[in-house]
């Protein structure tokens, strides 16, 4: 889909704020990886069919007719950030104005297909240069993972409710299909989609009037409102201070509050026993070294017959695998200390560590791909709404960045998102 016309434009170097963008503000000269990261573009150019613009309408390569464009502002820069950091450096170069594209999800869609084919067998051994591991200190430990929540759920509440619709859900909606089964999906029935993901979930896990339910992540609050108003009583934990306290006034404002409570708790000190384990789309920031804990947790305080509910995001095993200790944009400025998982990885972690299996999934990443293009929509509309909250053109950049990139990966397949249901099978007799 075409970004819409008011699409942010591209800063200059001297708006980069250094103190708060070092890495964005500062442009390394690496000379000798600028001129290989140049010869891979222009290679994955032509077996892509990219049109690579350069200053003064000249082709990085010869380009067919609307090809996806990438077109550089600051070839030099970009080069150089290529070189010294991948694809960290391509989202900073980005961030920083030194490119932009007419259509960011067609671009982004196109790299995003089949990502291992992208650098030649025989040049692969280049990523150990510029490949970084997570740093320690945004390992998802009960210390860190506040911090790592606070980075992103604490930015503000009012900017998420720019881009986000009445029921402040940030996560997949279900939309009803359209002709050969895609999303039917517009921007005035995206409350409902949310709610009909909901409802699922709800179903899935089997909630009812006097169920007990315990939701890890709560969100702005609606699964654990739409879950009290079917008469069950419901825990809700978050680690987000901002979440906590508008998640609070919304349950109250519903009337719910005998029966829905809100605490800012981590998800390994949970405590009780319940009916129904609700999580949306919340082990993502659990970390791939917690996954055991994060579902023995679950097994640990569900009631016997119970029954588990996930929205997860997913990723194709062999992916997860050779991307799991790899340090990339999304962790170092969107969502650090997280890691998408894949379905065969949360079977091995219930199957090893808990008595729990999945018993049913259900996948829908095209759903995903329409609404994150209905948030980039109203998110880039909105733009001059989320600076005047505060936040920069740099931020503002990296935002785009990040729905846009998250829209490709869904719409490759090289991202999807499972509904999953896990229970413990009947003891044989």
């Amino acid at each position: 889909m075409t970004l819409p016309a008011q699409s942010i434009a591209p800063s200059s170097p001297a708006r980069v704020d250094a103190r708060q963008w070092p890495d964005v503000a500062r442009i390394p000269h690496v000379p000798a990886r600028a001129a290989v990261a140049r010869r891979l573009l222009g290679r994955i150019a032509r077996r892509r069919g990219l049109r690579v613009e350069l200053p003064g309408t000249r082709l990085l390569v010869p380009a067919p007719a609307g090809a996806p464009v990438l077109r550089l502002h600051r070839p030099g820069s970009f080069f150089h950030r290529i070189g010294k950091s991948g694809l960290i450096g391509f989202g900073e170069s980005y961030q920083a104005g030194d490119w932009d594209s007419p259509d960011l999800v067609a671009l982004l869609t196109e790299l995003a297909t089949a990502p291992e084919t992208l650098v030649p067998t025989g040049a692969r051994w280049l990523r150990h240069l510029y490949v970084e591991h997570p740093p320690a200190a945004e390992l998802s430990t009960p210390d860190n993972a506040r911090t790592n929540i606070h980075r992103h759920y604490d930015l503000s509440n009012e900017l998420f409710a720019l881009f986000l619709d009445a029921t402040l859900s940030y996560s997949s909606a279900v939309f009803p299909t359209g002709p050969g089964g895609l999303p039917a999906a517009s921007w005035d029935g995206l409350a409902a989609a949310q709610h009909r993901k909901i409802d699922r979930l709800l179903d899935l896990a089997g909630v009812g009037a006097g169920s007990r339910v315990l939701e890890i992540g709560t969100g702005w609050g609606e699964l654990a409102i739409r879950a009290a108003s079917r008469g069950a009583r419901v825990v809700s934990l978050t680690l987000s201070e901002e979440q906590l306290a508008l998640a609070r006034r919304r349950v109250a404002a519903a009337g719910l509050t005998d029966r829905a409570e809100v605490r800012l708790c981590d998800y390994r000190a949970a405590h009780g026993e319940f009916d129904a384990v609700v999580s949306v789309e919340m082990i993502e920031a659990v970390g791939r070294p917690f996954w055991p804990v994060y579902f023995a947790t679950i097994d640990r305080v569900l009631a016997p017959g119970g029954r588990v509910a996930l929205q997860a995001i997913t990723m194709p095993h062999q992916r997860m695998l050779a991307s799991s200790d790899t340090y990339t944009w999304i962790l170092k400025y969107i969502f650090p200390g997280g890691q998408i998982p894949s379905l065969d990885a949360i079977r091995q972690a219930t199957d090893q560590h808990t008595d729990l299996r999945i018993a049913a999934y259900d996948s829908y990443g095209p759903h995903y791909a329409e609404t994150l293009r209905l948030w980039r929509e109203r998110f880039t509309e909105r733009a001059d709404e989320v600076g005047a909250l505060g936040f920069d053109q740099v931020f503002r950049r990296m935002w785009e960045l990040y729905l846009a990139y998250s829209e490709a990966g869904f719409r490759t397949g090289y991202l999807d998102v499972q509904q999953i249901l896990l229970t413990r099978p009947e003891p044989a007799r």
